[in-house]
């Protein structure tokens, strides 16, 4: 049969055709984004059969298409086959579930969620794929304090989390000190989070691992783009120099010491309050001529030496500062000081790739990354400054070799090299104080993983091992790691996932009210006494059922992390100066329902958990409620897309935190608080609705523009996110409560060159 499309002249986006099959045939489509993106072609009938629609194609563009199985279509450049004549195909991560809540998320098959953030759709509340923020929308994933810097993946604090940007590991992953993602979405290609059956090859990260990478292939023509919103203005682009290389930039600045918006000031009253820089004005000063501003920035060079080798250098920049001037009158003198806070980190690495053959792959990567959190904190009243400094060093190597036996069979390999130095200093000066502690651990590391796939892909295993020998404690650690999935009955997946983890860095905090009691937490090592390596081992269950563009998700999972510190975890109550080992247990079940049509989304997801602490020195040796410790979870969302108009709305509920009361019989004894069994009560429930909507027009031939609108907590619900109890001046007790963001509005403008 010949296809014509000659009496139809109207054309659409390859990508949005190939949607289009997808639907119609019940296939899938595998392909590099660079082969198909600003393709297009004339619109045609999907209702022919699937051979005419590819023929169609093949015929009318420079692709063509290889038959991975029965369901999997690999597309491929025309000019690619001779170079690729000798080799055998490259098989991707086959993707189980696309389309996963919305455009741009998609399961893989080792039970990690994948983000593309230049597919992203809509979520509620979001009108630019920010990153963290996305994470958040993902079944047992939440933040207990709405901030980005604190998001807690199956019960466990945000410094579990391993967050790496290119395959650097990041300390800082917020921007005003927490709301916003400090990594710039729009050079970010692909983020993978795994909560359990971590690949082999990552180390860290207790309870996730968060892996963003930006495109690593050099593009034919010059892209770009830049925009604003209520908060900041960014641009980025991608500019080959020639056939072999191209360099990414990318930048992004606050508009927050500019111009006042009504987003700035719900962030300012939220992450501020609760702070020095509004204490201040109970104890007769007065906080003033606030200036804060952030931002980031990344280059990316491409080079391509030759077929077969490439070189990739990367640099990231990331910053925050404020500065305030607190007025106080003293002896009947008006004196006047400055106070701040910066927190920085800066992160490069410089990558080799070689292709061997069509088997065969090796690359080394070497990689630093410097942390910084330095707070200077001037008390007018009592003529004393304090200096405040939290470092980081993080340098290393790492080698992979990758090897394809055949059709079925991969094994990936390495070497991991990492020196992490961490130091922290205080200074006081009335009286005068100082101290100095820096410390190092250096790990040398190991890994092999064998990914094997039946000929169908119903059957998906992955089996991989992490060795790793701390050398300043002269321990070695085997982590063994897997994944398993089977299809069956067609529509169903069993997925099986388990791993075993450790972590020398983690996150304390010595006083409430350190670095300004802004960003409480610094980073710190491991000594093997009271600081251990924390420990964790995890394994979970789930079954998977996908048809007719419903998706029921059901995991169960059981998760134990040892060897954590009281101080790490952010009491507020009779435990907030003890130091002290113990563990948390987390048993919990995720549930999702998704139904997609042409252009809606719906889905309502629900999570159960129990997360409980056991420290041997405290409680008499009884369990007690995790301090993020979220019972219930519940979320119902939908999105709905028309070519140019998206809107999305979501309502999340969710059982409120554990905090701890004073005994009601004897709640004060000599100004010291006694208190209830540690975290019997909860804070009321969680309660949040967020709208978003955008349109995309065309402004020029290659050039679209977006306009967004957002409000975050639509019906302006007050939440309360904290509550803790402290001796007041009148040596009475008072009830602190922190609120999290009110109604919130954000609108976005941007322009994207294609």
């Amino acid at each position: 049969m010949t296809v014509s499309a000659q009496t139809n002249k109207e054309t659409i986006p390859l990508i949005d055709f190939l949607k289009q099959i997808e639907k119609q045939h019940n296939v899938s489509f595998t392909y590099a984004d660079a082969n198909v993106k600003n393709t297009t072609i004339a619109k045609l009938s999907t209702e022919l059969s699937l051979k005419d629609l590819l023929n169609y194609i093949s015929k009318h563009t420079n692709l063509y298409f290889e038959t991975l199985n029965d369901k999997i279509l690999i597309i491929k450049k025309e000019e690619d086959k001779k170079e690729l004549k000798s080799f055998k195909t490259q098989y991707l991560e086959q993707v189980v579930i696309s389309n996963y809540l919305t455009k741009g998320i998609s399961l893989s098959n080792d039970g990690s969620t994948n983000i593309k953030p230049e597919s992203f759709g809509i979520l509620p509340g979001l009108i630019e794929p920010d990153v963290l923020q996305t994470v958040q929308s993902l079944p047992g994933v939440i933040s207990v304090d709405e901030r980005v810097s604190n998001v807690n993946i199956r019960g466990g604090t945000h410094d579990q989390n391993l967050m790496l940007w290119d395959g650097i590991k990041m300390y800082q992953s917020g921007h005003f000190f927490g709301l916003i993602s400090a990594f710039n979405p729009y050079l970010t290609e692909t983020v993978s989070v795994s909560k359990n059956g971590t690949s082999a090859m990552y180390g860290d990260g207790v309870s996730s691992v968060i892996d963003m990478q930006s495109s690593n292939t050099i593009s034919e023509k010059s892209i770009g783009g830049g925009g604003f919103n209520f908060i900041n203005g960014d641009a980025y682009a991608k500019v080959p120099l020639s056939k072999k290389m191209e360099i990414q930039l990318s930048a992004r600045r606050s508009l927050t010491d500019l111009i006042a918006t009504p987003t700035y000031d719900q962030y300012f009253k939220r992450i501020f309050q609760d702070t020095d820089l509004t204490n201040n004005q109970n104890n007769n000063s007065v906080s003033k001529d606030e200036r804060f501003y952030f931002y980031d920035a990344t280059v990316k060079f491409l080079y391509d030496l030759s077929k077969k080798d490439k070189i990739r250098a990367n640099f990231l920049n990331v910053f925050n500062n404020l500065n305030y001037n607190e007025q106080s009158r003293v002896n009947n003198v008006d004196e006047e000081l400055n106070s701040s806070i910066t927190q920085s980190n800066i992160a490069a690495s410089v990558d080799y790739t070689r292709d061997w053959n069509s088997q065969f792959t090796t690359s080394i990567q070497a990689y630093a990354s410097k942390y910084n959190l330095d707070a200077t904190n001037f008390d007018v009243l009592n003529n004393q400054r304090l200096i405040q400094e939290n470092q980081v060093y993080d340098n290393g190597i790492k080698t992979q070799i990758n090897y394809q036996f055949n059709d079925n069979l991969k094994l990936k390999s390495g070497y991991q090299f990492s020196e992490v130095g961490v130091s922290n200093l205080e200074d006081v000066n009335n009286p005068v104080f100082r101290s100095y502690i820096k410390e190092v651990i250096r790990t040398h590391s190991i890994f092999s993983e064998l990914d094997f796939s039946s000929n169908s892909k119903g059957t998906l295993l992955k089996f991989g091992v992490r060795g790793n020998y701390f050398e300043k404690f002269s321990k070695t650690r085997f982590e063994p790691r897997f994944s398993f999935n089977q299809r069956f009955l067609s529509n169903f997946r069993f997925e099986l996932l388990g791993e075993l983890k450790s972590q020398t860095t983690s996150q304390i905090i010595d006083l409430q009210n350190d670095f300004l009691g802004i960003e409480k937490r610094r980073w710190v090592l491991a000594n093997n006494n009271d600081i251990p390596i924390i420990e964790s081992k995890q394994i979970s269950t789930g079954v998977r059922f996908n048809k007719d563009r419903w998706l029921l998700s059901v995991d169960a999972f059981i998760k134990k992390v040892d060897g954590i510190n009281t101080r790490s975890q952010g009491f507020q109550n009779q435990f907030q100066f003890v130091n002290t080992i113990g563990n948390y247990q987390i048993k919990g079940l995720d549930f999702l329902i998704n139904k997609q049509f042409d252009r809606t989304s719906i889905w309502f997801s629900y999570s159960y958990s129990k997360n409980d602490y056991m420290f041997k020195d405290l409680n008499l040796g009884n369990t007690f409620p995790n301090n993020v410790d979220i019972t219930h979870a519940l979320t119902f969302a939908g999105t709905y897309s028309t070519n140019k108009f998206k809107f999305a709305l979501g309502f999340n509920w969710r059982t409120g935190k554990p905090y701890t009361i004073p005994d009601t019989t004897n709640p004060n004894t000599n100004n010291t608080i006694n208190y209830a069994s540690p975290n019997s009560s909860n804070i009321e429930d969680y309660l949040r609705t967020d709208f978003s909507t955008t349109y995309t027009f065309k402004v020029a031939n290659n050039t679209n523009a977006i306009a967004g609108f957002s409000i975050w907590n639509l019906l302006n619900k007050e939440n309360i996110i904290n509550t803790y109890y402290i001796i007041d001046s009148d040596d009475n007790i008072s009830k602190i409560e922190n609120s999290s963001l009110g109604i919130t509005p954000n609108f976005s403008f941007r322009i994207h060159f294609l």
